[in-house]
Formats: C-alpha cells, structure tokens, sequence
C-alpha cells in the first residue's frame, strides 16, 4: 500500500467568530443548542466533583447517565460547547457559566491533581481487571473541556486545572508496564491521547507528551498501517478517537511520526469504504461488523451519532493535510444526513442511534434525563456548524461547503458573502467585498462535489469564465475588486446506492442530501436499551421491500432517471414509477424527517421470487425472536453490561474472531442480573466460542448449577448458541434472577448477547 504524498503546506481553518451562518437551517439549529446549554444549572453538573471533593453538593445531581459511573462526561462535553458558542457568539452569559465552573472546579481539584465526579478507585477497577465504565473515556472529556475553555477565553483558571489534572495522568500513567497498559488501553478510554497532546501543546511540558505515549496502542495502528482490516467486532466510538490521537500525535511531532499519519488515513479508508452507510454513519450495536457487511447490519441501532462526530474530527485534519477532495466530500455527506439530522429542529435535543432498518423512527434525548454520550457530542456538534465550511493558505481559499454565510478573510482584507440553498436551488453566489479602491489578487477553489452532473457552470460579474479544475476544485485565481460577484451552478439529479453485500438494497439521494420516504406516525413507543437509552420499537412488521412491476430489479435500475421521478407541486419529493409501492412512498430530504417512521434503504425483490420468500421468513423469524426477549446483555459492551449489574473478579471484556465476549481468567467469575418470568418458562441462551477455549465454564443461576460446559482447547473457528430451560421452580414468583459463568482453566467466556426468552414464544 503506497503512502499519500503530503502538500507542503497543511491548509489553516478559520476561527468560530470569523464564519458567520446566515443559512436558516442551521442558523435555528445553533439557537436552540445555544438555548440548552443556557439552560443548565451549573451546581448540578458540579455536584459529583464536590463530592469527591469531600464538599458538600450545593444542588442535586443530574440524572441519567449523569449518576451512573460516567458521571462528569458531561460537563466535560458543556465546558467545549460553551467554550465553542462563546467563542463564536460573545455570550456574556455563557461567559460568566465558564467562570463559575472553573472557579468550582479549581475548590474541587484534589492535591495530587486528580478532578473528577467519580472517585479514583474506578481508575483502579480497571487496572485489576474489573468491570467498570470508562473512567478514561470521561477523563478525556473534562481534559478536552478544559482546553477548549482556555483556548476560547483565555482564562488562566482554566489552564492551571488541567495542567495539574494532567500532572496527574502522568504520575498515573508513568508506572505502567507493558501488561498494564494493554490490560488498561483494553477498556474504552476515548481520545485520552488526542487530548494529552492538545495538552502538551498548551503547556509544553514533556511529562504531559509521554502520557499522551501511554494512550497510543501500537499493535492497533501497526495492523492498520499494514493495510489490515481488523475492525470486526470493535466498539466503534473507541476505535475512531484513537486514530484521531494517532494524527494528532503526527500533528504535534512532524514528520518524524509519518507512520502515525498513514496509520490515521488507512483506518478513513477502511471505515468510509467499508463500514460506512450513505449517510455518512457506521456501526451496528456501538460496534463494527465485518467489512462490506452492511445490509446484514442494519437495524434500530445502528450508526451511532457519537461516531459521526469523531469521524469528522478525523476527516476535517486529513483534509488541511491533503486538500483531497475525498474528504471533503465525506465531510459534506456526514454533515448534512448524519449530524442536522441528528437534531430535533423544534426541541435542539439530539439522537443517540439512527436506525437504518425500514420502519423505524429518530428517538431523542430529553433536556435533563438522559445524558448520553450523544448528548454530549451534540452539543460540541452543534456549536461549531461553521467551523469547516472555508480554509485558507496564503491568498488561496478552499471553499468546501456551499452554506449560506459570511467570511471575515481578516488576512487578506475581504469579506466573501455567500448565498445558497441547496439542494433546493443548483446556483450559489458569491460575493467579495474589498477595501475601495484597492485590487486583490486570489485564487478561490471551489469545490465540485461527486454529485454534481453535467452542466456546471462559473461566471463572475455574469460572464462565463474559464477555471482550471483540478483535484476536484474549480480555481479562480485573478485580481478581483469590490463587488465581484461569482456564480456557480451545481446541477443535480437523483441517484441510487446499492450495499455491498445486498445489490438489490439501495438509498436515493439528491445532490449531498439522502433521501427517506415517511412511513406513518402511528404507535411511535419507545423502548430501551443499554443504560437508559430510548430506541424506536417495531410492534408490527413494516413492508421495507419494492416489488418492480412488469420487469426484473435489475431492469428497474437500469432506467432508474425515469423510475425515480420528481413530483410535481412540492419542494423536494420523489416519486416510484413502475413498483408496487408508486402511490405510496414518497422521498424527501432525510434530515428533515423528524416525526414518522421512514426507510432510507429499500430491497427491490421480483414477484414470487425465492428471494421475496426467503426475505419474508427472516423477517418473521426475527420478528419472532423480538417477542420472546425477556432481557438481553450486549456481552462486553460497557454501558449494556452495566445496566444489568455486571460484577466479576479476574475478568475482562474484548473481541475475538470477530465477536465481543467476556473472559475470565482460570478461578475467575462474572455475572450479569437477567429478567424471568415470574410465571411459565424462561429458557436462557448463550453463546459459546470454540476458538482455542479450553478447560471448563460452569453456569449457575441465583448460585445453583444450571450446567457446566467442557471444551477442549483445539483450534475451531466458530461459535455456538446453546438453549438452557431454567426450572420452574428456580423462577416462579421472581421477575430476575444472577446469571454467573465460572471459570477452570486457562480462560473461558461467552460472547455475542446473552438472553432470557420467554419459551412459549420459541415453539
């Protein structure tokens, strides 16, 4: 695999206050994010620290995720969003929330540095090997925060906290051997690196660098580097900050560190080409699947919105490095169909997954139950909606998005006003306003997105003006005077994406934004998974295929320009011709699609195929499987096991072959609390991996033998699901029961998902 030439010179971004958003769209999403976080009681999010303190809270704590063990995540993720709001808006108000948190934070601050709303033995649970959530993952938030508030104020407060909280990270982090670090760097820890080199720039003290070293898995990056897909089975939302550290480690060095760069631009290619839906999202259940395995993926949890967000973190500094199109265009596409469609346009709260299965429903956050990681990301999200939309180098400027805006180009003395409205209108005017009198010369790069179609046209001052494309961008490089205006016409035309593993699978899309049919309002009941975490239900089947009328899926795709037509009288919407579905679906912008049931990706199945009946089986199968779940453990996912008061002793969590599982180590435990049913029979199902297991796993409920299974340590390269009744008698009149597998031998465990069913829903 070749590596990518760098320019010689990365392209520099502008400042929050220097892009002003005048588009309407996103003009109320920033004003609804910026109402949220002024609604916040400041003691609230304090509480947690104080009481580590040894002080006295001064206000109840949040609740939701907010008085779990992640507690302090979102006041780490409140500090960069008011930081980013203010830096842009000037707020007095935010201004004087920022004083008083680190005003408190600096009383809360322990000698030894440590600042946190949980206490430092879940640091410890980690490093002995047992469960606990992410203490790292919110410690790289409060860091970042505390960054981000220095960096927008310049208050000194703010620096003195995290120059000590990161003093102590490195007395931590120094004692580590390379076991410990491998058993710590084994529990999601965000962007821990990424953070700490941010942190050694501020503060230039080379203690603060070699912590950042801590947190950079070598073995992870070499294996991407060598161009290998290992990502099967990863929790995605710690897979991406971490290649997000390993460019800013790049960043923070130089060329010295070049493998690091490459690492970082193989793992984006992986993800964006292989794991990636056209949205822009990726993951299934928080994790990678294998690659190219999309259509099989799909369902009410997927592409989790914390990810969108660090994978445009990733792509917006591969961009100032390259100036590759490719990046932009992706950062365009995730923008506009994973990021605004993640927020409520009326309420400002934001979404945690984005199911891409037909049939269900966008579920948000509430203002102060909540407090998802998502939560979180959305707010950083949407204060900073400006921040990527222009770049400069010298007197050459990169416009990448075409979003109504103003641009203060201080270093070159000029103002560009831009005017658009796509994808409702192809033209986007620009215009200059220079000192009078004075002439400048610049070259403006105007990027042509992938889905812009023949007809593309430049004028300036409306005479067409010949522009030298290359690498993507239309450049204009001239003397320009007060008042030029330059025109660019971008047409556009609906197409088609099939998923890899699934052909006759596709989504329609219109210039850079995807497109969803409504499906109906009725029954939108929530349920929930993890730790508090609403999803959309499906208490009925929803018909998510298109049966082509008079010809094969193949031959409707082939004249698809006639198939797929616009509908007259209405804004934005498309319509089937020749399907089953004509009268019925119609397709608009998908990140305005707030209050139905929609489908993005659709299976185009011919009448009375063997595929149509295999593809109704499944679906009834799996509908079958939906109402027998009493409980359900995502085994080593966090938050999921949390929620059902995982405990153990020599235990841990990771990926092998591809699927998650727990292990623990010979005379080790874990245990998880499961949902039964008080009355009639609960069967619970494991599934067991043969992949050099050896030794025993013995199961017990509530303390009893329920069964022990042998293995016998030779190389087997699958994993099977066993069904165990639970006695009646072990169940009746109780609503859930302890789950414990113990361990003889070397390690042993289970993976998958672990589940009680109710049995008469399996016959």
């Amino acid at each position: 695999m070749k590596e990518q030439k760098l320019k010689q010179h990365p392209l520099n971004d502008f400042a929050l206050d220097r892009v002003q958003l005048t588009a309407e769209y996103q003009g109320n999403a920033f004003a609804r994010e910026l109402d949220y976080l002024l609604s916040y009681v400041p003691d609230r999010l304090l509480a947690g620290f104080r009481e580590v303190a040894g002080m006295k809270p001064k206000a109840k704590i949040y609740p939701g995720w907010e008085n779990t063990e992640i507690r302090g995540h979102t006041l780490g993720h409140y500090l960069k969003a008011c930081a980013q709001a203010y830096a842009q808006s000037r707020n007095e108000e935010i201004y004087a929330k920022l004083e008083y948190l680190l005003q408190e934070l600096a009383a809360c601050q322990l000698d030894s540095g440590y600042l946190s709303a949980f206490p430092e033995t879940l640091i410890d649970n980690v490093e002995q090997k047992r469960p606990a959530w992410v203490p790292w993952y919110t410690m790289h938030k409060i860091i970042a925060g505390l960054i981000a508030v220095h960096e927008a104020t310049g208050l000194q407060t703010a620096f003195a906290i995290v120059s000590r909280l990161g003093d102590w990270v490195a007395d931590r982090t120094s004692g580590w051997d390379d076991e410990m670090q491998a058993t710590v760097l084994a529990v999601e820890y965000g962007g821990m690196n990424d953070c700490l080199y941010d942190l050694y720039k501020i503060t230039g003290n080379p203690r603060h660098l070699e912590a950042a070293h801590q947190f950079d898995e070598l073995p992870l990056f070499q294996a991407v580097y060598e161009g290998k897909d290992v990502l099967q089975g990863k929790h995605a939302n710690t897979m991406i900050p971490k290649f997000v550290g390993a460019l800013n480690r790049y960043l923070t060095l130089g060329e010295s560190e070049s493998f690091y760069y490459e690492a970082a631009r193989r793992f984006w290619d992986t993800v964006v080409y292989h794991h990636s839906y056209m949205t822009g999202g990726n993951s299934e259940s928080e994790h990678f699947g294998a690659p190219d395995l999309l259509d099989a993926k799909r369902s009410d949890i997927t592409c989790e919105t914390c990810n969108s967000y660090n994978m445009l973190k990733l792509t917006r500094e591969l961009f100032k490095l390259t100036r590759d199109i490719k990046y932009a265009d992706f950062y365009e596409t995730t923008y506009v169909n994973a990021i605004l469609s993640s927020q409520n346009p009326e309420t400002g709260m934001t979404m945690y997954f984005q199911p891409m299965a037909t049939g269900y429903f966008k579920v948000y956050s509430s203002p102060f139950n909540h407090f998802w990681c998502c939560t979180g990301t959305g707010m950083e999200s949407f204060t900073k909606l400006n921040d990527s939309l222009y770049f400069q180098q010298g007197h050459h400027l990169y416009l990448n998005q075409y979003i109504s805006s103003r641009l203060d180009w201080q270093e070159q003395h000029a103002v560009l006003q831009v005017a658009a409205d796509l994808p409702y209108s192809d033209e986007v005017r620009l215009t200059l306003e220079l000192p009078e009198a004075v002439d400048s010369r610049l070259a403006l790069h105007l990027r042509i997105p992938y889905w812009a179609r023949t007809g593309i046209s430049v004028t300036v001052n409306g005479a067409e003006v010949p522009s030298e494309t290359a690498d993507g961008y239309a450049l204009i490089e001239r003397i320009w005077r007060h008042g030029d205006e330059v025109r660019l016409r971008l047409p556009m035309q609906p197409f088609y994406s099939p998923l890899p593993d699934a052909p006759n699978v596709a989504g329609f899309q219109y210039g850079p934004v995807v497109l969803s049919a409504a499906l109906g309002a009725e029954d939108l009941r929530e349920s929930r998974t993890g730790i508090d975490v609403s999803i959309p239900t499906m208490h009925r089947p929803v018909k998510d295929y298109i049966i082509p009328q008079g010809m094969t899926p193949e031959e409707w795709f082939a004249g698809f320009e006639r198939h797929f037509v616009r509908r007259a009288g209405e804004p934005l919407a498309f319509e089937l011709r020749g399907t089953d579905e004509d009268e019925r679906l119609v397709f608009t912008p998908h990140y305005k699609q707030h209050q139905e049931r929609y489908g993005i990706y659709w299976r185009f199945l011919a009448p009375g195929s063997s595929e149509l009946q295999a593809h109704l089986d499944r679906s009834a199968r799996e509908q079958r499987l939906r109402e027998a779940t009493l409980d359900s453990v995502q085994v080593g996912n966090d938050q999921y096991e949390l929620e059902h008061q995982v405990q153990g002793e020599r235990t841990y969590a990771g990926t092998w072959e591809g699927q998650n599982g727990r292990r623990a180590e010979a005379g080790g435990w874990f245990s998880y609390a499961l949902k039964v049913l008080p009355e009639g029979e609960t069967t619970l199902a494991a599934t067991f991996g043969t992949v050099w297991d050896s030794g025993v796993l013995e199961l017990r409920v509530d303390g009893r033998t329920l069964a022990t299974e042998a293995f016998e340590g030779s190389w087997r390269r699958n994993f099977r699901e066993v069904l165990y009744p639970l006695p009646a008698e072990w169940t009746e009149g109780r609503t859930a029961v302890t789950v414990s597998f113990h361990v003889t031998g070397p390690w042993n465990g289970i993976y998958g998902v672990l589940r009680t069913l109710s049995a008469k829903h399996l016959d």
